[in-house]
Order: structure tokens, then C-alpha cells, then sequence
């Protein structure tokens, strides 16, 4: 059963004074409707001035939908869009100072890199003088300024897509919306881009950033927070380690980072903060971060890096189990454990003697680094 969000509008932080308007994004109670299929309700958040915020979900979940209706190609049914203190609702996208980069580029491919990046400053009006001097400004900033005078052919993906950010950066705008921005590279690629995201923010600190990705890893590394959204709604917001930490519902969790839920009964007090649930016949000790009640059922959400092999603390869960499949990735070893009829999944630095299947294997993780989360899948 759906349940709203608490009556505060989520926000990326506390804004500095100074900072206030200027580039903040508010989304005031958004919808989109096509005919009678509603795509995105009620959606009510604050990204303030400087923050990178990243909405992740599934496709069709509604995140790219909020995204265009900041850009201005989606006009809302209801509800208001604000950047800064200025309504930009019913403004056209050049009226609204913003960037936009998408996952395809969208380059002229007859026209060389800086004639790409002086595009929008020549639609604005911007003299020629300014388009000198900004054009090796915008490409430096991207580590391209060596590139001015080749076409699009002749680039790689990730140098197209650091010219399409040039291109978005070149009339200073107060908002950047990224939607899907690396989705078509190859993941050393993509790897690079994220690094260089992370340096263009901590070089233009007052740039505010709102990242649409269904990829996790995206999100985690660049965002200060994360949406995460499903059927058009607002399914969770927080600050990105405490949403992974502390998922406040079911969806949270699986969708933000590989979680293992196990299903726990008969929530009691166990002093310092921490509960005791019983897992099957084994009681177990726990974070409640959500201040579930006394008595309660709900799922204790472990990350398959929390659970440890060999010895362990005094105070430490403990689970035994049958290994039913080991998996090596170079790095990491990832083993599925049949605990009590649930498997979960645990990952390890590579051992040199990993478990076989069918073999017993004992496992251990700290009451610190686990929380139960509601049973209901409620909305956080």
C-alpha cells in the first residue's frame, strides 16, 4: 500500500545563505500525464545550489520525465518547476539557463569540435569576441583543447561526450542536466568519465547537477544524493551512503546496491541502539535505524560485502549454511549460501581455496553494519 512522503520537501542539504535562488531546482508537486496514463506524480524535491543529486530507477520509473521537465520538453499537468527563484513552468528551454547533455551527444557532425561548442553561445547572441575566448575556455575545462579543429568521425565516444559537455558548460548556465550522460561508453571508459565528472564539480563548485542514471555505481560515486524512483513516484531521498546504509524500504534496498533481506520476526530492544530479531531459530543483532516497533516483522538488510569469513568478534552474528554456487571475478569472490530455505549472496576477496558447492560453510557480520528495514516496502 503506497503511503506518501513526509510532509518536508526532500532536500539535497542545508543551502549556504549566499546561495540561496540562483541555481536551485525545485520540483513543487510535479505531474506528467499523456492522456489518461500519468507518468509522473506529485513529485515534490529540492536540489540546492552546488549539489549534484542523481534520480536512478527503473525504465519507465519517471526519471527522465522529471529531468525534460526541468529542461522544458515536458510541460506539467500540475504542479510548478522552479530554478532559483524564477517559475520557469511554462518558459522555453533557452530561456531557462540550463545545460543538457544526453546519452547519444546529439554533435553536428559537419561542423568541427569548436563550431559544436560555439553552437548555443551564436543562438544566444553572444559576439564573436566572447566566442573566442569562451570556446578554448569550455574545452579546456574538458581536457580538449587540442581537439578544436577536428569533426565529431573523428573522435572517440568518451571524447564526443566530454565535447557535449563542453558545449553545455560554453554560456555558463546555472543548472546541469545529465541524462544517461555515459550509458554508450565501454566501462573503462565510463570509469573515466566518472573521475572527470567528479574533477568539472570541484572546479565549478556553484554548478548544481541533476544526474539521471539507472546505473548505481554512477549515482554512488558522483551524487551528494539520490532519488530513487518507480511508476512515477518518488520511492526514496537521502544522502547517498545513508540511503545504501539505511534503505528505509524493500525497493531501496534491492535497487541501491545488491541487498539481502532476510525476513525476521519478534523485533525486541538489545541496548546501545541495537535490536534483536530472530532469523529462523538464530537470533540475531541489528541496527533500527527507522525505529521499527517492538515485536515487529520485517527484513534484516545485509550487503553481500558485510558477511566475513573465518574468525570473528564475540559479539558478532553468526550463520551457518551449505554453499550452493561460487563465482570468481577476478577480484572478488561471489558465493550464494543457503541459510535457513533463504539464499544470500556474500562477495570476498579472492580466496585461494574457495568452498565447493554442497560443501558447510560458516559466516559472520557486525551488528553495526546492518539495519532492518519494513516489511511493507513502504515508501521512505
Amino acid at each position: 500500500m503506497e503511503r506518501s512522503l513526509p510532509a518536508a520537501t526532500p532536500s539535497a542539504s542545508a543551502a549556504p545563505a549566499d546561495a540561496v535562488g540562483g541555481s536551485r531546482i525545485g520540483f513543487e508537486n510535479v505531474s506528467v500525464t499523456y492522456g489518461s496514463l500519468t507518468v509522473l506524480q506529485s513529485l515534490t524535491l529540492t536540489v540546492n545550489p552546488g549539489e549534484i543529486v542523481a534520480l536512478i530507477g527503473p525504465s519507465g520509473s519517471g526519471k527522465t520525465t522529471a529531468l525534460r521537465a526541468v529542461a522544458g520538453f515536458v510541460r506539467p499537468s500540475s504542479g510548478r518547476i522552479m530554478i532559483g527563484d524564477r517559475d520557469v513552468t511554462n518558459l522555453a528551454p533557452y530561456d531557462r539557463k540550463i545545460g543538457m547533455v544526453v546519452q547519444n551527444y546529439a554533435l553536428f557532425p559537419h561542423m568541427r569540435v569548436e563550431e559544436n561548442v560555439a553552437f548555443g553561445l551564436r543562438a544566444h547572441g553572444a559576439s564573436e569576441a566572447v566566442v573566442r575566448a569562451r570556446v578554448p575556455e569550455c574545452l579546456a575545462m574538458v581536457g580538449m583543447g587540442a581537439y578544436a579543429k577536428r569533426y565529431p568521425r573523428e573522435l572517440s565516444g568518451g571524447q564526443q561526450q566530454r565535447i557535449a559537455i563542453a558545449r553545455a558548460l560554453a554560456n555558463k548556465p546555472q543548472v546541469l542536466l545529465l541524462d544517461e550522460p555515459l550509458s554508450a561508453l565501454d566501462a573503462q571508459i565510463r570509469r573515466s568519465m566518472l573521475d572527470e565528472l567528479a574533477k568539472l564539480h570541484r572546479d565549478l563548485p556553484a554548478l548544481t547537477v541533476l544526474y539521471v542514471t539507472h546505473d548505481q555505481t554512477e549515482a554512488l560515486t558522483l551524487a551528494n544524493h539520490i532519488g530513487i524512483m518507480r511508476d512515477g513516484r518518488l520511492k526514496a531521498f537521502g544522502g547517498a551512503q545513508s540511503l545504501f546504509r539505511n534503505p528505509p524500504n524493500r525497493f531501496a534496498a534491492e535497487f541501491l546496491g545488491r541487498a539481502n533481506l532476510l525476513p525476521v520476526n519478534d523485533l525486541q530492544p538489545a541496548g546501545e541502539g541495537r535490536v534483536s530479531v530472530r532469523f529462523g531459530a538464530t537470533v540475531l543483532k541489528a541496527r533500527n535505524h527507522h525505529r521499527l516497533a517492538k515485536g515487529s516483522d520485517c527484513l534484516l538488510c545485509v550487503r553481500p560485502h558485510d558477511f566475513k569469513l573465518g574468525s570473528s568478534r564475540p559479539d558478532a552474528n553468526r550463520l551457518s549454511g551449505v554453499v550452493r554456487s561460487v563465482q570468481w571475478q577476478g577480484d572478488v569472490h561471489n558465493v550464494v549460501v543457503e541459510v535457513a530455505g533463504e539464499c544470500i549472496r556474500l562477495s570476498s576477496a579472492p580466496m585461494r581455496e574457495p568452498p565447493e558447492p554442497g560443501a558447510s560453510l560458516d559466516v559472520h557480520f557486525d551488528p553495526a553494519d546492518v539495519t532492518v528495514v519494513p516489511e511493507d516496502g513502504a515508501d521512505g
